[in-house]
């Protein structure tokens, strides 16, 4: 365990989260979805996405940008397709409405794909993504987000990090899980890095004038993270089409904002301008793999693919090729046993949010 961080358990973290969700007024089923979408990120390792993110959520409801009780609505729906308007609630409880909405279509029809607007931060990507896959379905989640993100050969930030992933179920083994950022690394990891104090990789950001950092504060300076391939001789133009992807089927779709018009995920601009959109914006889909071939054949071939992928010969024979999602499945085996993880920082900030709604403390 790193210094400066103690231990959880899952139950004490999921009770602690449900009741914050609780005190602005969640009902208690959108707090109980809202604080397992959050514990399914710590425990798959994805620190960023998970509790440390509560506080935000809490500043964004003290700000009027979350409606803790939305009126989560339709407004426009084919067989297969559909639009749903969050009424600015949790995107942690608007996405699984969404998935759900897009399961049901392809439980019929073989696809069903569903836009969002009107949300705000959904939390991991795979978290929905995983929900077709466990109903023997292939899932596809991703969100716009705030601009962070400055495209190749600019210093403007005009896309977020705007995630996507797929998930692939699989017959023995556990589902194939694509989940990732389409910038050069997500926000979530710099935040880490300043809780901590310790430098970037370089790559990941770069300065306000555009030459290359490793400094996890230079986006308070004005710079901006870069897209997946850092710069264009390393495929960055490749990471800027992918977030471009993302932010046109989330929210110009959608309509919700895009580009350099998603509000921040705590706004320090109060109020915040006029948007030519509503709130931030996702997009979900899911498939029937019987809609291609049996399902049969389809575990079994991709049972296949892994088991052969897993065998590739490695350069370092103690690093071996790690098929996607395994080190997040590993990651919630372990902390399932044996806790989860939390900074000092991470702990501080949830203690403030105890005391600021006088309940119990967390208590590593």
């Amino acid at each position: 365990m790193p210094a400066g961080s103690a231990l959880f358990s899952e139950n004490n973290l999921r009770s602690f989260t449900t009741s914050i969700f609780l005190q602005i007024g969640c009902s208690e089923a959108h707090a109980s979805l809202a604080a397992d979408v959050l514990l399914r990120a710590d425990l798959r390792g994805i620190d960023s996405h998970g509790v440390a993110r509560l506080a935000g959520y809490v500043r964004l409801w003290e700000k009027g940008r979350i409606n803790a009780t939305p009126d989560i609505t339709i407004v426009h729906e084919t067989p297969t397709t559909a639009t749903v308007d969050g009424d600015s609630g949790l995107g942690l409880v608007i996405a699984p409405f969404a998935m759900n909405l897009a399961i049901e279509k392809a439980s019929v029809y073989g696809s069903g794909w569903v836009a969002v607007r009107n949300s705000n931060h959904f939390g991991i990507a795979g978290y929905h993504a995983l929900m077709a896959a466990e109903r023997q379905m292939i899932g596809m989640a991703m969100t716009n987000a705030s601009p962070l993100v400055a495209p190749t050969f600019t210093t403007e930030r005009l896309l977020g990090t705007n995630p996507i992933c797929y998930a692939f179920p699989a017959g023995n083994h556990p589902p194939v899980v694509v989940d990732m950022a389409t910038s050069a690394a997500a926000n979530g990891k710099l935040e880490i890095a300043q809780r901590k104090n310790d430098p970037l990789p370089g790559g990941w950001v770069q300065t306000a004038g555009g030459e290359s950092s490793t400094d996890a504060h230079a986006l308070k300076s004005g710079g901006s993270l870069l897209p997946l391939g850092s710069d264009r001789e390393h495929g960055s133009h490749k990471g800027f089409g992918l977030g471009a992807t993302v932010d046109i089927l989330s929210a110009v779709l959608s309509g919700a904002n895009y580009g350099p018009w998603v509000p921040p995920f705590v706004s320090f601009i109060d109020p915040l301008p006029d948007l030519p959109g509503k709130g931030i914006g996702h997009f979900l889909g899911a498939m029937r793999v019987d809609g291609f071939r049996p399902v049969a054949e389809f575990h079994h071939h991709i049972d296949q693919w892994i088991d052969r992928f897993k065998a590739a010969k490695p350069i370092d024979p103690l690093q071996p090729l790690i098929i996607p999602g395994e080190p997040e499945l590993q990651a919630a085996h372990d902390r399932k046993k044996n806790g989860i993880p939390l900074v000092d920082a991470v702990v501080s900030d949830l203690n403030t949010l105890a005391e600021k709604f006088n309940i119990q403390k967390l208590e590593g």
